[in-house]
């Protein structure tokens, strides 16, 4: 199986599906515990027929759903598969899986030579370090942790130390824009969007609105 680009994802992905970095995510509003319990056995079954295991998030009214090949560390064509058959499933039993509010956070570090403090901040929290395309990140296994991922900077002084990344569904960014403009915020710029948008909030403190589009 390889790895599908993030076009070819949102274009054959079931409704209510999204894709953000390294998984195709969804969120299935059960109303109860029970119900979303229920689904939780349903889903498990259908994930040992088909040896695919996705990883499974049960709240009181929710059920939050995540699903990438282990063996690529994407998503390729049987997560879309076992995404169909979860839909179907949701679909007998009354739920609707939607994609408002699915969202994946990381923190970025900038850094004039970021090798020295990695080694800290991977004991400091307790990550797995990691080598991607995209450089060196750190990851929590249990996925609890927003990643963290290292960008080589200047040192002139004074400088934005940290930054979080916001990784939303592209249909989620012009409204959460327009709320935190709202909210007091500004849009510093949008030379790299649809990839990404720079806001800050009153007080200068920046934070990247990001999305799969122009991405490799």
């Amino acid at each position: 199986m390889t790895k599908l680009s993030g076009q070819e994802i949102a274009d054959r992905s079931p409704a209510g599906w999204v894709y953000l970095p390294g998984a195709l995510r969804t969120r299935l509003r059960t109303g109860s515990f029970a119900a979303g319990l229920k689904l939780v056995n349903a889903i498990g079954a259908a994930a040992e027929a088909a040896d695919h295991h996705p990883d499974l998030d049960l709240r009181y009214t929710y059920l939050d759903v995540s699903l990438f090949s282990h063996d690529v560390g994407e998503v390729t064509a049987r997560d879309l598969r076992l995404a169909a058959t979860i839909s179907e499933l949701a679909a007998e039993a009354g739920v609707v899986a939607e994609s408002a509010g699915v969202v994946r956070l990381e923190l970025g570090l900038d850094s004039p030579a970021y090798s020295r403090v990695l080694p800290f901040w991977q004991a400091l929290l307790g990550l797995e370090h990691r080598t991607s395309e995209f450089g060196d990140e750190l990851n929590d296994p249990a996925g609890l942790l927003p990643a963290v991922w290292f960008q080589e900077s200047g040192d002139e002084e004074p400088r934005q130390r940290w930054h979080p990344d916001l990784w939303v569904d592209p249909s989620e960014v012009q409204p959460r824009i327009d709320a935190a403009i709202k909210a007091g915020g500004s849009l510093v710029s949008d030379a790299e969007s649809p990839s990404f948008w720079v806001l800050a909030d009153p007080e200068g403190n920046k934070v990247c609105l990001c999305t799969w589009q122009s991405r490799s």
